[in-house]
């Protein structure tokens, strides 16, 4: 089996597709051959850099959008709403059947999801799902600043509840002069979660030959 992450997240714009981007980064700089996927992006409209495009990018893969995200929508929405606005229902079994032809093709994988695990991306099928379904060990996404305990821990029950293997805590973007509350929050995750809490700067995404490594230990790295 092809190894991997899913990388999700305490809840939206904490920086999820960064940290995922910046892991493919840190393989594919050690020559593994990657491959990426997300089950859906919204907000295709907002004219930015879009995720699927950020993570290819960053992992130097040659997969085309389909191949990376194969349900894609214009409205930032919940992606099992932006799917109904477009007259579609996200399919469990064709998220399944293309995230396992990416890794096919690859040494390593690296996932990321959408919001937080208990998003829907369709009528009872929710991210902690296909999180299960994939079978990858999850990385979550916090920010480092205050009620970020609650959030992070939150999440990583809400992942042990369905079995899976909290492999990494990242707080992001970590500063480079963290506060007290900063230092703390990261203290007592790695106290409370059991799991290994690492951080990452703010990043220049337009510049991924400066970005810093970030290795989860133990798992696709080495």
């Amino acid at each position: 089996m092809t190894r991997g992450l899913f990388v999700t997240g305490t809840g939206t714009e904490v920086g999820k597709t960064v940290v995922a981007a910046t892991i493919a980064r840190t393989l594919a700089a050690e020559g593994k051959r990657l491959a990426v996927f997300k089950p859906a992006v919204t907000g295709l409209d907002e004219g930015v850099e879009t995720d699927h495009a950020l993570l290819r990018r960053a992992s130097g893969s040659e997969q085309n959008d389909e191949q990376i995200a194969p349900y894609r929508y214009g409205p930032p929405a919940s992606p099992h709403l932006a799917a109904a606005l477009a007259g579609e229902e996200i399919e469990p079994e064709r998220l399944r059947q293309v995230a396992a032809a990416a890794a096919e093709r690859a040494d390593a994988i690296v996932c990321e999801g959408v919001g937080g695990l208990l998003v829907p991306l369709s009528t009872g099928y929710l991210v902690r799902d296909l999180a299960a379904d994939l079978g990858y060990p999850l990385v979550i996404v916090a920010s480092p600043g205050l009620g970020t305990i609650n959030h992070t821990l939150l999440t990583v029950e809400a992942a042990r509840a369905a079995n899976l293997e909290v492999t990494a805590i990242v707080l992001n973007p970590w500063p480079k002069e963290p506060t007290e509350i900063e230092r703390n929050n990261r203290e007592t995750l790695v106290e409370m979660s059991g799991a290994q809490v690492l951080t990452l700067p703010k990043i220049d995404l337009a510049d991924p030959k400066n970005w810093p490594p970030l290795s989860v230990d133990g798992t696709i790295s080495g």
